[in-house]
């Protein structure tokens, strides 16, 4: 790939994005849309600079709670998942309760953890991990249980025990879903920690769109949002980092790009 394509992949999003704000902008002057229905680009830039103090603030708080819920989801994720795909016995036993939980909405949940633990922190942090872990295990679990009878078959020939096969195959294996949960599961984790301050909290980005939406100030909810997208985006693109430093060799030319 010569120098003038990879400099075209790499500004691409910047010119998507800089065409649909022109865009916005535009529809929104020509069409005479209100600012408190749909604010345009640049009043939504104002409302960034203006209340970047308190957006700032309330990010922090909620990106306290992502990643400690998201912490969380990573550890009881990952050993879920070596567990559920190492032994066929935990498989039938716990996947199919997991899949039933994950199928519960979790923003009906916030109330329950409202009752234990009183608004706040905590109930963000439960949401996260609650909307962030079960990727987590399915990825882990298929990448362990995907491993080929044959090559488990020339291991015990060789007089492995199962926990070494685990180990060593198994855990290498499920590196590449492993990662690619990562992903999708941080979004997730925002998603959670956002719902909850927006039900029962008072901090937060959550909290203050709330806060922004009973003044009637769409520019500063917009603002909100646009931290959010911002930090998400950041955030993955920090783990496919990892991912490409930890499991490029699982890649094929292709993705490498």
């Amino acid at each position: 790939m010569n120098a003038r394509r990879r400099l075209l992949l790499r500004t691409m999003p910047w010119i998507v994005a800089a065409g649909l704000f022109v865009i916005w902008e535009g529809a929104c002057a020509g069409l005479g849309v209100r600012p408190t229905v749909l604010p345009r680009p640049s009043a939504i830039a104002m409302a960034l600079v203006q209340y970047f103090p308190i957006i700032t603030l309330q990010m922090s708080q909620t990106l306290i709670s992502t990643l400690i819920g998201f912490g969380l989801a990573v550890g009881v994720g990952l050993g879920l998942g070596l567990l559920i795909g190492g032994s066929s016995l935990a498989y039938a036993g716990c996947y199919g309760l997991l899949v039933g939980f994950n199928s519960i909405p979790k923003v009906a949940l916030v109330p329950v953890f409202v009752i234990w633990f009183g608004i706040g922190t905590i109930p963000a942090i439960l949401t996260a991990f609650t909307l962030s872990f079960f990727p987590i295990v399915v990825n882990v679990a298929t990448g362990i249980a995907t491993i080929e009878p044959e090559m488990r078959d020339v291991l015990r020939s060789l007089r492995a025990r199962e926990s070494q096969i685990l180990l060593k195959i198994g855990l290498p294996r499920s590196l590449p879903y492993f990662f690619g949960s990562l992903k999708v599961a941080i979004s997730s984790a925002f998603v959670g920690s956002i719902t909850s301050e927006t039900i029962a909290s008072n901090n937060g980005i959550g909290y203050l769109m709330i806060w922004a939406s009973s003044q009637f100030n769409v520019p500063l909810i917009f603002a909100s949002l646009t931290v959010v997208g911002i930090f998400g985006i950041v955030l993955y693109k920090l783990f496919s980092m990892i991912e490409n430093h930890m499991t490029g060799w699982a890649q094929r030319g292709s993705h490498a790009v």
